[in-house]
């Protein structure tokens, strides 16, 4: 089957950053993000949980004595921080940081088995045990992980050694899995490995890594179901309980149907995105229509029923899981940091296949809500869970929400998310364009520059933009020999007006408008400039009613932004307040936030405390009173004083 590429995204090294927005953000991840993570992954934070990321590689090496730390999949940590400092390295260069990374490549090298294998888990723990429990101690999905690291840091160095040991490590899962009498016909618990085997496929060139991963995202679903069988073969024992567990739920890890056949959002959220991601990889690179078809059936539910206005998917903390259409919780919500970064590498991955804006909207919405907001502006915490309700003294005290923090932690034992923020941040250059033979892609608004081949020519393009506070852009042709091409622009869902012109005319009119994007085709020259204006009014949003926990409620926003009350700036009981959907509302300037931040104001009322006593209940009165109120954005919550937050308010 012939591949389906409709467009594919300009490389990291073809792309530079600088944007008044977001360059912060790129520095602080290159010069406190990576460092601090580095310290936490050496164990070297203090009163923060332990890693025992590198410690684990040291013993298993054979350079310090010990006994693995962590969890089963502890290995993952490093690989995304491995992953994170090569992302790095193709935007920025720097000797003293690839030197950190070379020696710990040079102690996983030590680490690797003679016949390819490596997790230190199971060389230093369990190393009769490679492979007999695959649903839940997640070998194939910290090899995952770790393939991906050595493609981004081949990409960035020309080095192959930690990419030689990955290959080692393929082949000797190549040589164990397959549908080939005596091999082990089965699959991970947590989806991985799949999309990574593609990446090793793209830079080795090697099609047997992309027969794998297709074999895994075919084999998994088929009955008899493996995870049933395996678990029949462990006499029912269970890793996490240290005893026997009822059959596994298939649903949890996507493995009750055939991945075709899959119709709704189910199970662990993270492991589904991830799988979702492989699939339209696999779709891409085999031409697959199949699969293409379940990615938009799976992409349609999960995107108009289980996900957050934030951009957050996973609505419950038992499993980290999708719960079920429109059961979206604000205080008990899970929406796990991760979760949101496999939605963008879904839909990242889907607009390669179909440039469709819906893909770039959510992109743009968990980028700039869930995945900003769960770093703090210092770079050395980080949320887990991402709430949209949180009251303090309920997270202290309530057992159903102790994993809703209110604020940022320094690290976690199960510390998947701090990096994995770090490995989307560093590689944020992939994200803004893609092109095809004769057209350029704009999906992110990102300021900095492009160097784009086509089959025509080169343009070079310079993108100057005041995002996300303000919808002006300036696109300028710095240079180009490729003749006759299109510019095409995304049109947010947000944005219901705007305007466009072309080396000062008016050229809104002309422009071609095309699911979601707004074309522009010329014959550029060195210094035409392309003006895009989009409205950013503030909205009011509410909740489709089958949305039981937003019901009487709304939430505000403004271009990309959701908006949330601290109790910072409204005092506390934030349930109590109210506002007009019909009032006058104002975007303004706060000098007391950061990065020139917009915050809104306006009036609401709010049911007066006075008067109650001890009475828990009793005959209603209109007690309210009109006060002022101040919403500032979803991401910048939790960087001042703690206190509760709210992103529903009731509406008067």
């Amino acid at each position: 089957m012939d591949k389906i590429i409709t467009s594919q995204p300009v490389s990291i090294k073809n792309v530079t950053v600088s944007d008044p927005f977001w360059s912060e953000y790129v520095e602080l991840v290159r010069n406190t993000v990576i460092p601090y993570q580095w310290e936490a992954l050496n164990d070297r934070i203090p009163d923060a949980e332990p890693s025992f990321a590198v410690k684990n590689f040291k013993i298993a090496a054979g350079l310090e004595n010990g006994e693995f730390g962590g969890l089963v999949f502890q290995d993952s940590d490093m690989a995304k921080w491995l992953e994170a400092v090569g992302y790095s390295l193709q935007s920025h260069p720097d000797p003293k940081l690839e030197e950190i990374a070379d020696g710990i490549i040079d102690i996983i090298e030590k680490a690797q088995q003679p016949d390819g294998y490596l997790d230190t888990y199971f060389i230093l723990k369990e190393p009769g045990k490679k492979w007999t429990n695959l649903h839940e101690c997640h070998e194939l999905y910290v090899a995952g992980h770790m393939m991906e690291a050595a493609v981004a840091y081949y990409k960035a160095t020309g080095k192959r050694k930690l990419l030689d040991v990955m290959c080692r490590f393929a082949d000797n899962i190549d040589s164990v899995f397959g549908p080939e009498p005596g091999k082990l016909q089965g699959y991970d618990g947590h989806q991985e490995i799949e999309l990574a085997l593609v990446k090793l496929y793209e830079a080795t060139g090697n099609e047997k890594y992309l027969k794998l991963s297709k074999y895994f995202i075919d084999e998994r679903g088929k009955e008899p179901n493996f995870f049933i069988k395996e678990w029949e073969r462990r006499g029912g024992y269970s890793h996490w309980a240290k005893g026997q567990l009822p059959s596994p739920e298939l649903e949890y890890n996507q493995a009750h149907k055939p991945v075709r056949l899959q119709e709704a959002a189910v199970g662990h959220s993270v492991r589904a995105v991830y799988m979702y991601t492989a699939m339209a990889d696999l779709a891409r690179e085999t031409g697959d229509q199949s699969l293409l078809d379940a990615c938009k059936r799976l992409w349609n539910n999960m995107i108009n029923k289980q996900m957050y206005i934030t951009g957050g998917i996973g609505s419950t903390h038992h499993g980290e899981a999708f719960s079920f259409d429109y059961d979206l919780p604000n205080d008990t919500v899970y929406a796990e940091s991760c979760a949101s970064i496999g939605l963008i590498f879904f839909a990242h991955r889907m607009l390669q296949l179909e440039q469709l804006g819906e893909y770039g909207d959510v992109m743009e919405r968990a980028l700039y809500n869930t995945v900003l907001g769960a770093m703090s502006r210092d770079g050395r915490h980080f949320f887990y869970v991402n709430p949209l309700e949180v009251w303090p003294e309920a997270s202290e005290k309530n057992p159903g929400k102790h994993h809703v923090k209110p604020v940022r932690q320094k690290w976690f034992g199960c510390a998947c998310c701090p990096p994995n923020i770090a490995r989307l941040l560093t590689s944020l250059n992939q994200y803004i364009y893609s092109y095809n033979q004769n057209t350029v892609y704009t999906h992110l608004y990102i300021g900095g520059e492009a160097d784009i081949g086509l089959a025509a020519g080169n343009i070079k393009l310079k993108q100057e933009s005041s995002y996300p506070w303000d919808g002006r852009i300036k696109m300028t042709v710095a240079a180009s020999t490729a003749g006759d091409i299109s510019l095409a622009f995304r049109i947010p869902g947000w944005c219901k007006n705007w305007s466009a012109s072309v080396n000062g005319r008016k050229a809104d009119g002309v422009a071609k408008l095309k699911n979601g994007y707004a074309f522009f085709t010329d014959n550029w020259k060195a210094g035409d400039e392309i003006e895009l204006c989009l409205d950013m009014n503030i909205d009011i949003i509410h909740a489709n009613p089958k949305v039981r926990a937003n019901a009487g409620r709304v939430a505000i926003q403004r271009g990309p932004l959701v908006y949330c009350l601290e109790e910072v700036d409204n005092g506390g009981i934030l349930s109590a307040i109210s506002i007009d959907v019909n009032s006058q509302l104002s975007a303004q300037t706060d000098e007391s936030l950061t990065q020139g931040a917009v915050v809104i104001k306006g009036k609401a009322f709010r049911t007066g405390e006075e008067n109650w006593e001890d009475v828990l209940y009793k005959t209603y009165s209109d007690n309210e009173k009109e006060v002022d109120f101040k919403a500032v954005p979803y991401f910048m919550w939790g960087n001042r004083k703690p206190g509760e937050m709210l992103v529903w308010i009731l509406r008067k």
